[in-house]
This record gives structure tokens, sequence and C-alpha cells, in this order.
């Protein structure tokens, strides 16, 4: 089965009309994005948008042989006049089933927002499915059939839509995920594909033509990614985004509670918030245990937080203790936590924090915490496929 992406952008297009936004700005030449429509093997349209027909002949297609034209959203804004020879478009109810006599089966998907979402098996038995801007499936059941071949979906808007599919199996290692709809609050060019590829997926040019069931190479996903920056660079915000679209995660809060310190509950109830309600939080500094167990991936946050409780627990603040015995055994406690984060089979993500760049510490123990943390991150980067450095919400890739 064929599909050619006429437009992949929003319903107002990327760069919207009269819009000054730095995205906006950019997106010039093969960056620009029509709205999105799909044309399935010549024969079906999914989506009519403005210049539907020169978006096809640019593509090296036509839409004359088009027999069904769906639409998987309202449409606002001026009316889109249909081509000439073109049937008219229309939306199918909920669960209902159409065979075009082209040998194509479409499907259509509720959905938790306004829209329908179409699956559609072609003739040869190869599978997709196709999601409107801004939703995601409603009413799934607990395993699906079987995994879809090709998924196009609001991959950066509703990362839950992947998260969702995945959890029933309706996306699986081989499914080609497809990022559509895409808006301004996107990033451009290279951190779109590294943010993509951390859910498995990829964006693609508007005009491309994809074959579904294709054998093509998977978007490689790191299994241990470390991000590091400075108190407030956006670094948790950057950990939480690479997991959003995997059904469960295990978030560990390496802090755990402070009673009575109003300042850090509010930090808790910031990040609780933000998680997808999915995600099951453990509020623990065994990490070595964690991370030698099969499971789902972990989201450790911090570094930081769980070396101030191994320093805790080897008196590493006391000079004298430190000297002695507390230096050996913080030693074993990292040495421990960097082999199991060598030896885990789990994906992991974890924050940590730069501390090395900044003012000099004034007490000899905020100096031992400063240079045992850079020690740890190194350490704990060295076995990392992926190493992000986030500044002013920014993430520069290190590694990987």
């Amino acid at each position: 089965m064929e599909l050619t992406l006429l437009g992949t952008g929003a319903p107002d297009g990327l760069p919207r009309p009269e819009c000054p936004c730095a995205a906006c700005a950019v997106a010039r030449g093969t960056r620009a994005r029509a709205s999105t429509a799909l044309l399935v093997d010549d024969a079906l349209l999914l989506d009519l948008t403005p210049g539907a027909v020169f978006a096809a002949a640019r593509a090296g297609h036509s839409l004359t042989g088009v027999r069904q034209v769906l639409l998987t959203h309202p449409h606002d804004g001026p009316a889109v006049e249909l081509p000439a020879g073109l049937p008219r478009a229309g939306r199918v109810p909920d669960g209902r089933v159409l065979t075009l006599i082209s040998g194509h089966r479409v499907r259509a998907v509720p959905m938790d927002a306004p829209g329908t979402g179409y699956e559609v098996t072609g003739p040869e038995g190869a599978r997709l499915l196709y999601l409107p801007p801004g939703a995601a499936p409603a009413g799934l059941t607990d395993r699906a059939a079987e995994p879809y071949d090709l998924v196009a979906v609001d991959v950066v808007g509703r990362p839950d839509a992947v998260a969702r599919l995945r959890a029933v199996g309706a996306i699986g290692p081989a499914t080609e995920i497809v990022a559509v709809h895409l808006d301004h609050d996107v990033p451009p060019g290279a951190e779109l594909d590294r943010r993509l590829a951390a859910a498995g997926a990829r964006a693609v040019p508007d005009g491309s033509t994809l074959v579904t069931g294709e054998y093509r190479s998977a978007p490689g996903v790191p299994r241990r990614t470390l991000v590091t920056g400075g108190a407030r660079s956006g670094k948790s915000v950057e950990a939480e985004r690479r997991l959003e679209t995997f059904p469960e995660v295990v978030y560990v809060a390496t802090g755990g509670g402070r009673e009575g310190d109003a300042e850090w509950a509010a930090r808790i109830g910031l990040h609780r918030e933000r998680r997808p309600a999915a995600w099951r939080t453990e509020e623990t500094c065994a990490l070595v245990e964690l991370l030698e167990s099969d499971g789902p991936p972990l989201l450790i946050d911090c570094l930081s937080l769980w070396l101030t409780d191994a320093m805790d627990r080897v008196d590493a603040w006391d000079d004298a203790a430190w000297a002695g015995s507390g230096e050996a055994a913080l030693r074993e406690r990292t040495a421990a936590l960097v082999a199991a984060v060598r030896g885990t089979r789990r994906t992991v993500v974890a924050v940590t924090n730069e501390t090395g760049s900044g003012v000099v510490p004034a007490t000899a123990a905020g100096r031992r915490f400063r240079d045992e943390l850079g020690r740890l991150n190194a350490a704990f980067a060295d076995e990392c496929e992926q190493v992000l450095l986030v500044v002013a919400g920014q993430a520069l890739v290190l590694r990987g």
C-alpha cells in the first residue's frame, strides 16, 4: 500500500499566515508544511485541503483516480473548493466499515476529541492508522489484533496517543510512526528530528511517498540517556518528554518528601502535574535494585539527590570520617550504581545537575560534593548511549 503525504502540517499550515513567531519565521522551503492530507494508492484521499491537486501533481500523482474522500476533523476557515471529478467529501460514523471498489477496507475509529480516525487495510493486507490533530483513540481494548504497519499521528501534540497504541500492541517494534499535523509549537530542523526519534517516530517532507509494510530501519531510541544542566534549565522537562510516548514509566524521585518544607512540596507538586497519569512514582534511592530488575522504563530525577543521600549514609560531610572510611565507602556505592547502569536491560533516562560551572563552594564539604558529583556524572555518562546538556530550555547533544 502506497501512502503519499500531500501535507504534514497543522490545519493552518506551517508557517501560519501572518504569524511572527520564530518557528514560523524559519519554516521556509522544505521546512514549510501544508495542512495534512494523505493519498492512499491514488484511490483514497484522507482530508481534503487547499491545493491538494497541485500537491499531488508535485509529488508525481493525480487525484483523478480517487474513489473516496474522507474527512477526519471539522475544517474551519474558508471553504475548500472540491476539485472537478472528485467525489464529495464526508465523514464516516464511528465503527462503520467501508469497502472501496479499489479493494481497500476503511474503518472509522472513535476519538477522545472532535474528529474521526481511519484504519485502512490495503488489498494485500497492509494496515495503516491515521488520526486527526489533537486526538487519541478512545475505548481501546486490552490488546489489539496486530500492530499496524504505519501510524500517522500528532506525535508532538498528543504523545499519549502513541502511548495508548503501544499499550494495546497497536504499535509494535516494526511499526513506522510518522508525525503529522505539525504546528508552530514544534521545534524546527534537527531538534524536531531528535525529539521524534526519542519516541521512535520521524517527520517527512510534504510530498513524500511511503510504502506501508516495506522494511526500513526503525529510529534508534537510546536505551540509556543522561540529561544534565543547571538549575531551572529545563532538564527535567526534557527528560520527561523523552518518555511521554511510553505506556508505562516508573518515575524515581530520589529526593523524597521534606516535612514542613512548603517550597519543596510546591516543586514536587509541579512535577506530578506534568507527568502522565499512567506513570508510577517511587520515592527511593535504591537505584541499583531498580536497574538490576526487569520492568518498564525508568526516569530517575535526580542523581544529585541520590549522591546527597549516599554521602549522608557514609558520613562524607565530616572531614575526619571522609579521610577515614567515608571516601572508600562512597566510591563503592557509586561504582555499584555505574555497574548497574552498564548492565541494565531497562530503558533509563536520568537527570543530574551541573555544579562545577558556578561559584566555588565556600566549605570543604560543599567542594567535596561538587567534586563527587562531577565524577559521578562523568562515570554515568560513559555508560549512556546519549548525553544531553540543557541550557535555557534547549537540549544540546553531547553524545549520541
